[in-house]
């Protein structure tokens, strides 16, 4: 056993009765011989928030993972915020130094391109793209999709420009029209990092509220129509999350290509409408575990110091959701 002092870490959000994470860093720990304990925080709001990152700072907490709905708001509760997150507007991971200072990372961004690495290369003619070739086959990466405004949505952004698509189409569901968008912090953030907005494209109760409304709602569905890869980034069809049909009703399913690619960040239950959807018409899609053992395994390593256990961690993950899903 490490001669290690053990430390608490833990998973903060709302909800996160879903998560499958505590298994995942626990299992890690024990690879290393780590005594340290790894537990997930419900923490539904700001003023919450703030207290948990005062408790890293205090060093009664080490570390923490940020998820749903707080990577965004976190980012002006810490004292240092890395580039990694500074560069997307959001921070998934904390760390408190030495002389007690919390820091923002964000370990989404690289994780998330790897696995859309991993999928388009599965996708493409002539089997798997190279290793870390993430340039390779940049021709046929045209037109991204992108549902959602949160920080797991500016990370797919961030994300699909590193792979090298040149057009990235973002909507969400609170952009009830163009000027709620135009007026949105998220929807400023996204344009920033060099997204296109479009009002969420199904028209509500409401009555919609500009011409120009109309004409952004049919552009994303044109849009959508010629991408090349969709990205479900919000919490819908997640364990205690909205209803997947939020985002599975907006998507034109019988006129997309046959050689999309989509990504459902959401990851219990393991096939999520978006999922369900997708593979109904054999297309190729793929869950967000890999995602969140990437983020996970990175940190691990900015808390520890030690190599991550990756192959360790997916199998804790996957037992966890097996356990969760009664092996369904």
């Amino acid at each position: 056993m490490s001669n290690a002092e053990r430390r608490m870490f833990g998973l903060v959000g709302h909800p996160v009765g879903h998560s499958v994470s505590p298994a995942m860093h626990s299992a890690a720990f024990r690879a290393h011989h780590l005594p340290h304990i790894y537990s997930a925080f419900d923490v539904p709001t700001g003023a919450e928030l703030a207290r948990f990152v005062s408790d890293i700072r205090s060093g009664l907490i080490a570390g923490a993972n940020v998820t749903i709905p707080h990577k965004r708001a976190i980012m002006s509760m810490v004292d240092d915020v890395d580039a990694s997150a500074v560069d997307v507007g959001a921070a998934n991971v904390l760390f408190a130094t030495e002389a007690r200072r919390v820091t923002a990372y964000n370990t989404d961004v690289v994780a998330l391109r790897d696995e859309l690495a991993l999928l388009l290369g599965s996708a493409s003619p002539g089997g798997d793209e190279p290793e870390r070739s993430y340039g390779a086959l940049t021709s046929r990466r045209q037109r991204a999709v992108i549902i959602g405004a949160g920080g797991a949505a500016f990370a797919a952004i961030a994300a699909c420009k590193m792979l090298g698509y040149h057009l990235i189409s973002v909507t969400t569901r609170s952009w009830t029209s163009t000027e709620a968008m135009l007026e949105s912090t998220a929807g400023q953030r996204a344009s920033e990092l060099g997204a296109l907005t479009a009002p969420w494209p199904i028209a509500l109760d409401r009555a919609i509220s500009s011409k120009s409304s109309v004409a952004l709602r049919l552009n994303w569905s044109e849009f959508t129509v010629a991408a090349d890869l969709i990205i479900q980034a919000t919490s819908a069809g997640m364990l205690g999350g909205p209803p997947g049909e939020e985002v599975t009703g907006i998507i034109p399913w019988d006129m997309l290509s046959p050689s999309v690619c989509l990504y459902d960040l959401v990851y219990n239950p393991p096939v999520t409408p978006f999922l369900r959807m997708a593979r109904e018409r054999g297309l190729h899609a793929a869950g967000g575990l890999g995602m969140l053992v990437g983020q996970a395994a990175q940190s691990f390593t900015l808390w520890t110091g030690l190599p991550a256990p990756v192959e360790v961690m997916r199998a804790a993950a996957e037992d966890s959701l097996r356990k969760a899903t009664g092996d369904r």
